[in-house]
């Protein structure tokens, strides 16, 4: 299936006017056509209508004027070129608009899944791709905080640098993977996705709310905690059917949000069994552990309401991921893929098989402890993580090697902090992603909620020496977790890009030599 992209002046016009956000439109020529789409001006050519958004400086339209950008839309009128400009109320949410229509909708053509919530996201959207590649054939697009993959090439399968990327990128992914034959998709939608209007206008086939606590709350983030919820909750708004999470704080205020906008029968509440948490909301599954070992995790699933029986999934299914707090992830996996058209022996083959890079990636050693990958960045990820594994080993030592990210995330660090305290006994903090902050400053702030009566703790900059170190001091049957980057091939300091090797190759290249 191939799509000329291109929009004209009268269809964009038509579209802003549709949804109230025309202010005026400079052009006098309604059939002009737009053969591009851009909002960076190092990648315009002829053609082009350009997007002046976010931190917008002058001489970038003047740069995409030269490139041959033949108009532009923006929420002021600019008087340093000679291309006309259609102004907009909103520019964010008109580039989602005019991206989704240059592209003639690809959504349209790709039945999608979509996953929010503080922690769980990636996983469950990997074992949701595992499960329905079994059913479509590997024709499953993913838009995850790991990859983006638009295809079965290698070049099809590129690292993703957003969780959820600009509107015009979204849409550029989403046509590459229809114009790939790629029959679904999967992504992870974020909170700023929403509060940035990335998604504006997009609908979603099913809806996952898997959990909230607090996090991106601070500068440059969400200013409150409802705040937070709010943009959350909107993927529920967005979709035409939900699957929700009831053990998590605030589900009662979730499901209700979805009720606003589906109808009961539409939306699916799943629970733990023995879960007290959210005991008034509504019970279409539950789900128990069978076993929850670093070697094995198995689960049962039962359906309770009639409409969840009608999907026939109840059964025991193997994951291939270690953790309890994976099973949930599972759960939704196996529910949302049901609604997609998947049987029980696609979903037992695709939760079995599921791999997730830096997702709890296990690196044995002989001489020294296990060391364990995994990308957990706030309270709730590295809280699950270090008191999962304190349970399978009591005699030894928990060992963790982190950071925090500068100039976003504040409230990171205490939550880092206190899942430290609670789970671990030796600490090593580090360098992250500090961006133009003083990592030691990061350091001593997450270091403020940790007793150093309970846990060892101290700070070395270089995050591999911190990792070499923590892993050499180790004794067998000591776990040794390394959290927050997993694969990640840079680290951001001062507004650059600087390469690392990621956690798991470093720790990779660690253990051979050992």
């Amino acid at each position: 299936m191939h799509i000329l992209a291109q929009i004209t002046v009268d269809e964009v016009l038509m579209l802003l006017k549709e949804h109230d956000l025309l202010v005026k439109s400079q052009f006098s020529r309604l059939d002009q056509s737009f053969q591009s789409v851009a909002y960076n001006s190092k990648v315009v050519s002829d053609n082009c209508l350009f997007f002046c958004k976010g931190n917008f400086r002058e001489a970038y339209l003047a740069d995409a004027q030269q490139r041959g950008a033949s108009g532009y839309v923006s929420e002021k009128q600019y008087h340093n070129v000679t291309i006309p400009g259609i102004i907009v109320k909103n520019i964010q949410k008109s580039m989602s608009l005019l991206s989704a229509a240059f592209f003639g909708f690809p959504q349209n053509s790709l039945p999608t899944i979509a996953y929010t919530g503080t922690k769980g996201k990636t996983t469950s959207a990997y074992f949701t791709k595992s499960i329905l590649d079994k059913v479509y054939d590997r024709k499953v697009a993913l838009f995850s905080t790991i990859n983006t993959v638009v295809g079965n090439k290698s070049e099809d399968v590129i690292k993703s640098s957003l969780t959820t990327p600009e509107s015009l990128d979204l849409f550029t992914n989403m046509n590459k993977a229809v114009q790939n034959n790629m029959t679904h998709l999967i992504m992870e939608v974020s909170s700023q996705a929403y509060k940035k209007q990335r998604v504006y206008n997009l609908r979603y086939d099913v809806g996952v709310f898997l959990n909230i606590s607090p996090d991106h709350i601070g500068r440059n983030e969400h200013p409150t905690f409802a705040d937070y919820l709010h943009c959350k909750e909107q993927l529920l708004v967005n979709s035409k059917k939900c699957v929700i999470n009831a053990d998590s704080d605030h589900m009662v205020d979730v499901y209700y949000t979805a009720k606003a906008t589906s109808q009961p029968e539409d939306i699916f509440v799943y629970h733990r069994k023995g879960s007290t948490m959210n005991e008034q909301l509504p019970k279409d599954f539950e789900y128990q552990s069978l076993a929850d070992s670093l070697s094995e995790n198995k689960i049962q699933l039962i359906s309770v309401s009639d409409k969840a029986k009608q999907l026939g999934i109840d059964g025991t299914y193997e994951i291939s991921i270690a953790g309890d707090y994976n099973e949930g992830n599972a759960v939704s996996a196996a529910i949302t893929s049901a609604m997609m058209g998947a049987h029980p022996t696609e979903i037992e083959y695709g939760l079995s098989h599921t791999t997730v890079p830096g997702r709890m990636e296990i690196y044995s050693t002989k001489q020294h402890g296990t060391i364990y990958v995994d990308y957990a960045h706030n309270y709730g990820s590295l809280h699950s993580v270090l008191d999962f594994l304190k349970k399978q080993s009591p005699d030894g030592n928990v060992i963790v090697i982190t950071g925090s990210t500068g100039d976003k995330g504040i409230d990171r660090r205490e939550g880092l902090g206190k899942a430290i305290n609670e789970s671990a006994n030796v600490a090593y903090l580090t360098t992250d992603d500090p961006a133009t902050e003083d990592p030691k400053v990061i350091a001593d702030e997450i270091a403020a909620y940790i007793d150093p009566a309970r846990v060892k703790t101290s700070y070395i900059a270089d995050r591999t020496s911190a990792i070499q170190k923590a892993v050499l001091e180790s004794k067998q049957g000591d776990l040794v977790v390394v959290a927050g980057k997993g694969h990640d091939a840079f680290q951001k300091i001062n507004g650059k890009n600087v390469p690392y090797a990621g956690d798991a190759t470093i720790v990779a290249n660690l253990v051979k030599g050992l």
